[in-house]
């Protein structure tokens, strides 16, 4: 049950990923979406639909790594060090 939730959480992304490709698409077209009044706010929703998108499963991707311990190093430091002044 645990993985079809998370493929759940992944495909919704994935679909609104996919929708703001096609707006910002027919916005370059020049096809307007009936719902949308302005092309220019198609094109600026499809953009934002794409980044949250793809900054959600780059995201969930990067935490799955980071627990299975196969990230980059640079991934996995920790920012709990305390820099000390030596002068």
């Amino acid at each position: 049950m645990q993985k079809y939730i998370a493929l759940l959480i992944l495909v919704i992304p994935g679909i609104i990923a996919g929708l703001g490709i096609k707006w910002m698409r027919d916005a370059v077209f020049g096809e307007l979406v009936p719902q949308l009044q302005f092309i220019w706010l198609q094109f600026f929703l499809g953009f934002i639909f794409f980044v949250f998108g793809v900054i959600f499963i780059g995201g969930y991707i990067l935490h799955r790594e980071k627990k299975n311990k196969r990230a980059q190093e640079h991934f996995m430091k920790k920012n709990n060090t305390k820099k000390t002044d030596k002068s």
